[in-house]
Formats: structure tokens, sequence, C-alpha cells
């Protein structure tokens, strides 16, 4: 009797693996109005943090890399260190997720001049519940396994910005299946003062 969890686990794990889009034009995110599920994320230290938890503190801009071994998203990352004063000013705090492996957050945050907070999504599980995961080729894997040294997954998040309140509601996406398309600071900003008057 003690296996059926285990192989409970295991049939779950397998159906979402298996639902996951080849590419990236053929996910189906959570839109607008919808809310985001609670996750557990890993920390800089490895330590375990509830998702539901960090969004209760304040409205947040929520942003789904792929890695700090990819250079659009490092350029994207530091961008927002750039103007994190303006967006802490508003009211918002920004959290950035990706599959990364928790060893490696602290060197991309470094590397780009990070303060905001930064989390790994092991095996891309929440990056799936969301609906923006894809698979990669095998290629891939080998690609950021060499880069990083660190055990990779195969699935990656088309790269996402979520603006949501405290209890996680969606009230603004963007999502480009083009990873070397982002978005700008300074749509952000705009978009984040447009939307003050619904928090």
């Amino acid at each position: 009797m003690k296996s059926l969890p285990l192989l409970f686990a295991l049939f779950l794990s397998f159906t979402l693996f298996a639902q996951v889009p080849e590419k990236a034009e053929d996910i189906s995110p959570l839109l607008i109005g919808e809310q985001l599920p609670d996750a557990t994320l890993l920390n800089v230290d490895g330590g375990e943090v509830s998702l539901q938890h960090v969004l209760k503190q304040k409205p947040s801009v929520v942003v789904f890399y792929r890695g700090g071994w990819c250079p659009y998203c490092n350029q994207q990352l530091g961008a927002l260190a750039e103007v994190e004063s303006q967006i802490i000013e508003l009211g918002y705090q920004i959290i950035a997720i990706s599959p990364d492996h928790f060893e490696m957050l602290n060197p991309t945050a470094e590397k780009e001049g990070i303060n905001y907070q930064i989390y790994a999504d092991p095996q891309a599980k929440f990056i799936q519940q969301v609906g923006i995961g894809f698979k990669t080729p095998g290629m891939a894997k080998m690609y950021i396994a060499k880069k990083t040294k660190m055990e990779a997954t195969e699935i990656l998040p088309v790269p996402t910005v979520f603006v949501v309140n405290t209890s996680g509601d969606i009230l603004y996406e963007y999502i480009n299946p083009n990873y070397k398309v982002r978005l700008s600071p300074e749509l952000l900003i705009a978009n984040l003062k447009a939307l003050k008057k619904e928090l």
C-alpha cells in the first residue's frame, strides 16, 4: 500500500510532462483574470519558499526567465534592476523565477546587480502549472548542463511577465514565444502606473 502514493506521484509527473508542448508557440498560459497557483520555490540558499507568502507582501511583477546562461534573460534582468527603484516607488516588488539550479541564482544576481527576489523552480514544475513551459531539444539540455555544470531540465519557460495583486490575480501579462524580444522597462512602468487604480 505504501507504494500507491509513489505510483500516483509518478503518474502525475508523467502526465504533466506529457502535456508540455513541443514548441514555444503552442503554450497555453494562464490568462488575465486568472490566479497564479501557489508554488514551492527555492531561494539562493536552497531553502523552500511559498510563492503565495511572497505575493501577499505587495503587488508583484513576476518575471519568468530561461536561466542565467541566457544572454537575453540577463539583459532583461539587468534592465529591471536599473528601474527597480521606480517599480518599488509605485508600490510593487519584483520576483524573478527560472528553472535554473538554485546554486546558479547568486552568480546571476551578482553579475546583473540584482537586489530583487530571485528563485529557482526545480524541474520547472510551477512553470508547467502556469502553462508557459515547453520541451527543448536534447541538444539544448546538453548545452545548459555544459554551461552551468548543473543538472538541467528539458522544460524551459517562454519568457513571461505577469503583474499580480496580493491575491495572485493576474492583472497584466506579456508573453512572447520569440525569446529575443522582451518587455521594455518603459512599457512595464507605463502599465504599472495604469494598473495602480485596480489595486
